[in-house]
C-alpha cells in the first residue's frame, strides 16, 4: 500500500512539473520591432500623452526588461540592430559602423555596399553579405526549408539588411534620393504590394513634399520637460534647398507611420501566418531627435514623435490581432541603446571638457612618427575615433607593426581630452582587461583601424575633414535606459529589474521559434522565456 501511494505521489509530482513547463505553441508569426534611440525614461515621462493600446499595453501585459546593454563601443543603428539579430558583437558579425573606411581608395562607403548586386527603386548597390554570421531570419529560413515568409521594413538600408539578414524574401528601406521603398537584387523575390505602392499617388515620393509635420495634439500637453524654454507650435516641411529632403522625412514620425502602414498592408493581404511554418516581419522605427527642432535639448518635437509612435504601435497590434491573432504572434521590441543628443551649452558656461580636433591630432602624431621612422605620411586618416596607418608603407619599410602602434599610442594618450588609446595588436594578442575586451568586441580585422581612442567625458569631436562622421556632441559615459519587451504568444506580464545583454535576444527568440540560434550567438536564453 505504501509503495502504491509513493508511486502515485511521484507520478503526480512529475505530471505537475511537466504541466508547469509546457512550452507554448510555436507562433505563426514573429514580429521583431527595433526602435532606434528609444529611451525608457522617455516612455515614463511621456506616458500621459499615450493611449491605452500602444506602449501602455506592451508595458502592462508584456515581459519587460528594464535595460539592454551593448558591450562594444561606438553604438549606432547598424551595429546595434545587427547585434540584436545575430546574437553577437561586431567582432564576429563584422558590422563595426553605419559606414566603413576603405584605405585602398581613401573613401568611406556604407558597410553594406556591394557592387555585385543592383538595386530595385535605387541606383545604389547593397547586400547583407557584409554580415559574416547568420541571423534569426536566416535560421528560420533554413529550418523551414525556405517556406517561411520573411520581410523587413526600415528607414535606412543598414537597418533593413541587418534585420532581414541573408534569408529574407526582401528587405526594404526608404531611398534617400527618390523616397521610394527600395531593395536589392540580392533577394530573389519582391513583394508586389510594395511595388504597387511605389507607383501609386500615395507613395512617399509623391506626398512627402506637400506634407508637413505639425503637432498631433494640443502642445500644452507636451509638458514633460520642465526645462523646455517655451511650448511652441511648429510646422516642419521636408525640403532643403528647394528640393525634397527624404533624409529629413526619415527623422520625423511620418516615416514611422509609413513603416507601420506597409506592415499592415501585408498583414491584411494575408501574407503572414497562414501556413504551418512561422513567418517573420522585421520593423524598424525612429525615436530620435529631429535635427531642425527649435529647442535642441528638450524639444516639443520628440514628445510629439513618441505620442504618434504610440498610436502607430496601437494600430499595428490591433491589425495583428485581427489578421493573425496576438496569441499566435510572438512580438519583441528592442531599443538600440544609444541617443544622439543635440547639446546646446550656454555661451557663458565653461565646462571641464573641451574640443578634440582630429586633424590637428593626426598632424602632431605624424610629425612625432617622422622623427622616429623617417619623413613619410604614416597615417592614412582618422575615422570614427580610430586612426588608420599606411600598412603597405610599414611593410615596405619593414617596420614592426606592434612597436609602431605602441609608440603612437603612448604619444596620443598624452593629448588633452584622450582618456586612453588601444591598439589593434592589443585587441588581438595582448593581455586583456575589461575595457580592452569592450573595445575588442567592436573590432573586426580588415575593417577596423589601428588605434582606438577613448575620449574623456565632456569632450567633443570637432570634424574638420570630409571623412568625419561624428555628430557634434560631447562624450558621455552614462548609459541610456533601453528597454526590451516581449509580448503575445502566451507571454505572461512581468517586469524584470535587471539589465540583459543584447546577445541574449536572438537565442531567446530562436528558442521560442524552436529553431537553432544564429551560428555566432554568444548569449544565454532568457530564463523567463523558457
Amino acid at each position: 500500500m505504501v509503495k502504491i501511494i509513493s508511486s502515485l505521489v511521484a507520478f503526480f509530482s512529475v505530471t505537475s512539473l511537466f504541466a508547469q513547463n509546457v512550452s507554448p505553441e510555436t507562433p505563426k508569426l514573429v514580429v521583431g520591432i527595433t526602435i532606434d534611440q528609444l529611451r525608457g525614461d522617455y516612455l515614463e515621462l511621456f506616458k500621459h500623452t499615450f493611449g491605452e493600446k500602444g506602449f501602455k499595453r506592451l508595458l502592462g501585459e508584456g515581459l519587460v526588461y528594464a535595460n539592454v546593454k551593448y558591450d562594444f563601443p561606438y553604438l549606432d543603428k547598424a551595429t546595434t540592430i545587427t547585434s540584436i539579430y545575430t546574437g553577437t558583437t561586431p567582432s564576429y558579425h563584422g558590422i563595426v559602423g553605419e559606414n566603413k573606411y576603405l584605405p585602398e581608395t581613401n573613401t568611406v562607403v556604407s558597410s553594406f555596399a556591394d557592387s555585385k548586386y543592383l538595386g530595385n527603386f535605387t541606383t545604389e548597390k547593397f547586400s547583407p553579405l557584409a554580415i559574416k554570421v547568420s541571423t534569426i531570419a536566416d535560421e528560420l529560413e533554413i529550418a523551414s526549408g525556405g517556406q517561411s515568409e520573411i520581410y523587413a521594413f526600415a528607414p535606412d538600408v543598414s537597418q533593413a539588411l541587418a534585420s532581414g539578414g541573408h534569408g529574407a524574401n526582401a528587405a526594404y528601406w526608404v531611398e534617400d534620393y527618390s523616397g521610394k521603398w527600395a531593395t536589392t537584387t540580392f533577394y530573389k523575390s519582391t513583394q508586389a504590394i510594395v511595388d504597387q505602392f511605389n507607383r501609386s499617388p500615395e507613395a512617399i515620393s509623391s506626398t512627402a513634399v506637400s506634407n508637413s509635420w505639425k503637432p498631433a495634439m494640443d502642445v500644452t500637453r507636451y509638458n514633460a520637460f520642465p526645462y523646455t524654454k517655451n511650448i511652441y507650435n511648429f510646422q516642419h516641411f521636408f525640403v532643403e534647398d528647394k528640393k525634397p529632403s527624404y533624409k529629413l522625412f526619415k527623422q520625423s514620425p511620418h516615416l514611422n507611420a509609413e513603416v507601420r502602414s506597409m506592415a499592415e498592408k501585408l498583414l491584411k493581404a494575408n501574407v503572414f501566418g497562414k501556413q504551418s511554418n512561422p513567418d517573420f516581419l522585421a520593423l524598424t522605427f525612429y525615436a530620435g531627435n529631429y535635427p531642425n527642432a527649435l529647442d535642441k535639448n528638450y524639444s516639443v518635437e520628440i514628445q510629439d514623435n513618441y505620442h504618434r509612435l504610440d498610436q502607430d504601435i496601437a494600430s499595428l497590434l490591433e491589425t495583428i490581432d485581427k489578421t493573425v491573432g496576438l496569441k499566435s504572434t510572438f512580438i519583441f521590441v528592442v531599443s538600440t541603446g544609444y541617443f544622439n543628443e543635440q547639446e546646446v551649452y550656454p555661451k557663458e558656461m565653461h565646462t571641464s571638457g573641451g574640443d578634440f580636433y582630429p586633424s590637428r591630432s593626426q598632424a602632431l602624431l605624424n610629425m612625432y612618427l617622422m622623427a622616429i621612422y623617417g619623413r613619410e605620411q604614416w597615417i592614412k586618416t582618422y575615422y570614427n575615433q580610430q586612426f588608420f596607418f599606411d600598412r603597405k608603407l610599414l611593410e615596405d619599410k619593414k617596420i614592426d607593426l606592434r612597436d609602431f602602434q605602441e609608440k603612437a599610442a603612448e604619444f596620443l594618450v598624452q593629448s588633452a581630452g584622450v582618456q586612453d588609446v588601444f591598439t589593434s595588436f592589443q585587441m588581438l594578442h595582448g593581455a586583456y582587461n575589461q575595457m580592452i575586451q569592450h573595445y575588442r568586441n567592436g573590432y573586426f580585422k580588415g575593417v577596423s583601424g589601428d588605434l582606438f581612442l577613448e575620449l574623456q567625458p565632456g569632450w567633443r569631436v570637432v570634424p574638420e575633414q570630409q571623412l568625419q562622421t561624428e555628430n557634434n556632441t560631447r562624450t558621455r559615459n552614462n548609459a541610456v535606459v533601453s528597454p526590451a519587451i516581449f509580448f503575445g504568444n502566451g507571454i505572461k506580464a512581468q517586469k524584470i529589474e535587471r539589465t540583459i545583454d543584447a546577445s541574449e535576444i536572438a537565442p531567446s527568440v530562436s528558442h521560442r521559434l524552436r529553431i537553432r540560434a544564429p551560428n555566432a550567438a554568444t548569449g544565454n536564453i532568457l530564463k523567463e522565456l523558457y
